[in-house]
């Protein structure tokens, strides 16, 4: 008889390294677990798809680690879900290619808990395709052949009399530890040492890095580059193959790593766009945002228009908006396409966007849609530069500045931050705050940037940091996250 009580498990497979190869199913059955079993080999961002209030547990492996830690999973699926507890396995790779699912449903099918299998995608085809090396190439191979790089438990090897003989690719998973193990027996078992090989470390993140060499040489290439696990080998002609098909590496910001220093919550897309384009990205928030609005919504009839410098000033201002009718009246103008795009989400067009990204220019282009003496009501933060008595003044309208979020400073150690500098080349700066936020942590010290390239969103914030003493090597010409991704891609 099947317990009421009882949950479910699903045995993810979370592809290997990125989370854009996890697959929409897993996504979703992530996002219902409340709880979560996971390994090393989960790219970080996977997680944070899980509910917040999931119970999140590590059970991660190293090579030397399996049988004592394979056997805790094994249990602690099995007493989650008896708890009556939604269950996520997610292991990286595919749960059946070399990812021990099996033994795991062996133990949950012993109380008849439910599950589902999901599958992943296995580093054996897409790590080779990230290095641009296919399995399988008409004329080179017509077959894939993959096997552990590991010895079983008692010690047991291949059979590579066998293997050597094999015409396909060969493609050795976890074998880095054993590479001169695996090139010495192909060889001394009649492979060819001009064989052509290739060892992929992180494959399909963005740390990838490949060595190409033969049989005979791989070993010391490997050596010399320092290559550590996770990798994978890959051999045979399709090798070759990589100088044509080569495309990870070729994105239009592959190999530079910068900092992201926005707030948390939207940092996430600024760092996907950087990611795509192919460059390493390296977060640390150093303002929050939180919301402030305090407005009743009836006294915006005794305003002529609405003035937005920030996508934050709309979603905000719009989140806490009751009736939306409240604002047919108004003329609104907007600063920059993103603040315009989030504002049509809403259902609403701007009357107007100054050609400058600016917010004086808001106010000095508010006059061709109100009268002398109207009221203007300009959205924005607690630490917006907002100068409504002088532009009142200048342009014979009532500016008044409306607060609907607060920016605060997120301060670190210096250590912190200089840990995170030792990885990165550009440090990219989206407001005046966030500037102000970072000096304070590092404590003015300048010495700390002297091989970083500074990136500014626009003349606002590049102010501020010339103000600081700070080099702007690079400022957009358009003032969004868009314009700071294109000067960056220019250098």
């Amino acid at each position: 008889m099947v317990n009421n009580k009882m949950g479910k498990v699903y045995i993810i497979g979370a592809g290997c390294g990125n989370i854009d190869l996890l697959t929409l199913k897993g996504k979703r059955c992530i996002e219902e677990a409340d709880c979560i079993v996971y390994d090393r080999l989960i790219d970080p961002k996977v997680l944070k798809l899980a509910k917040e209030e999931a119970e999140m547990i590590y059970l991660g492996k190293g090579n030397t680690e399996g049988g004592v830690i394979q056997d805790e999973i094994n249990k602690t699926l099995a007493k989650k879900a008896l708890e009556g507890k939604i269950v996520a396995r997610v292991k990286g790779g595919d749960p059946f290619v070399f990812g021990r699912g099996g033994e795991e449903i062996e133990e949950i099918v012993k109380y008849s808990i439910p599950f589902e299998i999901v599958p992943g995608i296995s580093s054996s085809i897409a790590v080779p395709e990230y290095a641009g090396i296919p399995v399988t190439h008409r004329g080179l191979a017509r077959s894939f052949h993959v096997f552990t790089g590991h010895t079983m438990e008692n010690g047991e090897w291949h059979d590579f009399p066998t293997i050597a003989k094999l015409d396909g690719t060969l493609v050795f998973l976890m074998g880095i530890k054993n590479l001169d193990l695996i090139t010495g027996d192909l060889i001394k078992n009649g492979k060819n040492p001009k064989t052509p090989v290739a060892v992929i470390e992180k494959g399909t993140s963005e740390n990838q890095r490949v060595t190409v060499g033969t049989l005979e040489d791989i070993v010391e290439k490997a050596k010399s580059e320092k290559i550590v696990p996770p990798a994978i080998t890959i051999i045979g002609d399709v090798v070759k193959m990589r100088e044509t098909f080569k495309w990870f590496e070729n994105q239009p910001l592959s190999g530079k790593k910068v900092l992201v220093t926005r707030d948390t919550n939207q940092s996430q897309e600024f760092s996907e766009k950087l990611r795509i384009k192919g460059a390493t990205v390296r977060e640390l928030p150093f303002i929050k945002i939180e919301n402030a609005y305090s407005f009743d919504e009836k006294d915006l009839k005794d305003y002529s228009a609405l003035l937005f410098n920030s996508p934050n000033g709309v979603k905000y201002f719009m989140e806490n908006i009751k009736d939306i009718r409240s604002l047919g009246h108004l003329k609104i103008g907007v600063v920059g396409a993103k603040t315009d795009e989030l504002l049509r989400e809403y259902k609403i067009i701007p009357d107007f966007i100054p050609e400058k990204y600016m917010g004086t220019e808001l106010a000095k282009e508010v006059q061709n849609y109100t009268k002398e003496n109207d009221k203007v009501l300009f959205i924005t933060s607690d630490i917006s530069p907002a100068n409504c008595g002088k532009w009142s003044e200048e342009y014979n309208r009532r500016f008044e500045k409306l607060v609907v979020y607060k920016t605060g400073k997120h301060i670190y150690s210096k250590d912190e931050v200089e840990k995170v500098l030792n990885d990165i080349e550009y440090i990219t700066f989206l407001s005046s705050s966030t500037v102000e936020a970072f000096n304070e942590s590092i404590q003015g010290d300048l010495k700390l940037l002297e091989d970083k390239k500074i990136v500014s969103i626009g003349p606002v914030t590049t102010k501020t940091l010339n103000e600081l003493g700070y080099r702007v090597a690079l400022e957009a010409k358009v003032f969004d996250v868009d314009g700071v991704i294109a000067v960056i891609g220019e250098k």
